[in-house]
């Protein structure tokens, strides 16, 4: 298996490479992580089941299509495919360090800039993606507030019930979307889709980096949101974006909205708590119209 991925690494930038050290690494629960290294090169490789090589397609074109705005840092994607025992991808190895006020205020200029970049198909993506393992459905749509109701929150439901959710306001929350939207008319902006603190880091250098994306354009409050889930941003982040991009009026409560999608699919994914926390949340809404 190392042998095909170093042939591979090989082919795609054009300089021999051979796997002279490997170790494992942190890289989520989801996936196997090593660093594999020569004497003057070391990559960041991710392996899963040879039927996941799809998922590892759509990260690494959404990260090239990060990287090709030039306006966050991203890890690049070398190669992606399958050997006889596992998918991979084979992305740039950053040194990653602590950030401090000033590099995290420089995270909040480059999402406001990567923001601002738009799409004029509408909200979507060229290809469904997954967020977590769950598949993510990035079929074109010119309405956001049909993309959020269909593809995110309606799309999550759907899989909830299957897994024996009990939410019983769901319906009367996907009928008042259009209220809760109302007078929202946002861009479809490239967002990163799973903007936590864990996708979010500072190299060493004190560059800000985004990794791991589920990559659409949406409504670019769905990073600001996810942001805030499990643990804020510094407030430099915070501070530096509303001055770069402010924010409209009324986020505090799409906020909620937005984030019912996470922690639904956090229900689809682990169960547990999730599903009254979910409850809770549509009560929430409810309560606002």
């Amino acid at each position: 298996m190392w042998s095909q991925i170093a042939a591979t690494i090989s082919q795609v930038t054009n300089q021999p490479f051979q796997v002279e050290h490997r170790r494992s690494v942190g890289g989520g629960s989801i996936n196997q992580a090593y660093a594999i290294s020569s004497n003057d090169r070391t990559y960041f490789v991710k392996l899963n089941q040879p039927s996941k090589v799809a998922m590892f397609e759509a990260e690494a074109l959404g990260l090239r299509q990060m990287a090709e705005s030039q306006t966050i840092r991203v890890p690049y994607p070398f190669c992606w495919g399958v050997t006889d025992q596992a998918a991979y991808i084979v992305l740039e190895w950053l040194d990653l360090g602590h950030g401090n006020q000033q590099s995290w205020a420089k995270m909040g200029q480059n999402l406001a800039a990567m923001h601002r970049v738009t799409s004029d198909r509408g909200f979507g993506w060229q290809q469904n993606n997954t967020i977590g393992e769950t598949p993510q459905i990035n079929t074109w749509t010119a309405n956001w507030i049909d993309f959020w109701c269909e593809h995110r929150l309606g799309y999550q439901f759907r899989l909830a019930n299957r897994r024996g959710g009990h939410f019983p306001k769901q319906d009367q929350l996907l009928a008042a979307i259009p209220d809760l939207l109302t007078g929202h008319d946002p861009q479809p902006s490239l967002v990163h889709g799973d903007l936590w603190s864990g996708n979010a880091a500072v190299t060493k250098q004190g560059e800000p980096v985004i990794l791991d994306p589920a990559t659409y354009f949406g409504d670019r409050e769905v990073d600001l949101a996810m942001s805030e889930l499990f643990g804020s941003f510094p407030a430099s982040f915070y501070q530096a974006y509303n001055a770069a991009f402010p924010l409209e009026s009324g986020y505090a409560q799409r906020k909620i909205l937005y984030n019912l999608y996470h922690i639904l699919n956090h229900f689809n994914l682990f169960g547990g708590s999730y599903e009254y926390q979910a409850n809770q949340m549509i009560g929430t809404l409810l309560s606002q119209r």
